[in-house]
């Protein structure tokens, strides 16, 4: 299986990872939302900006040199120990190769390894069965359903 690394987000990577991106209407609660994804550096320039704050780490998935996957590790949370982990593969040209699994697992040893949490959290719109099935390779354990999301949690 080809190796996947996962490397802190730079404004750099973060327009190498959006300029290949493909929205997916898959994690759109309401699908009437969902728009083709048009890429623009300024857009983009302002994500990377936004998510540059406390309790917060943004990590782009490589393989080969280039970025395949957005990984944020979120609501980090020192006292309790935890936090979330949220993902998206770039377009359908990475998806359904097990990479997913891969940058989960990357995830959750970097969580543990750096940010020295015991518990880490995931939720997946009810319908994005794709990414639920990540997570359970992963080792996440299904927690409950609520307000049209599911909710995982993996344990160290």
């Amino acid at each position: 299986m080809t190796e996947i690394s996962l490397c802190i987000m730079t404004r750099e990577l973060c327009r190498q990872f959006f300029r290949e991106h493909e929205a997916d209407p898959a994690i759109f609660e309401d699908e009437s939302q969902f728009r083709p994804y048009v890429y623009s550096e300024e857009a983009v320039d302002s994500f990377y900006k936004r998510k540059q704050v406390p309790g917060r780490l943004e990590l782009v998935a490589m393989l080969d040199g280039r970025p395949i996957g957005h990984v944020q590790l979120k609501n980090i949370d020192k006292e309790k120990r935890e936090c979330e982990f949220g993902f998206h593969m770039q377009n359908d040209s990475v998806k359904g190769r097990g990479y997913g699994t891969q940058i989960a697992r990357l995830a959750l040893a970097y969580a543990f390894e750096n940010l020295d949490v015991d518990a880490v959290y995931a939720y997946t719109l009810v319908k994005n069965t794709r990414s639920q099935h990540v997570l359970e390779k992963a080792g996440f354990r299904f927690t409950e359903e609520k307000d049209g999301y599911m909710r995982y949690r993996f344990v160290r």
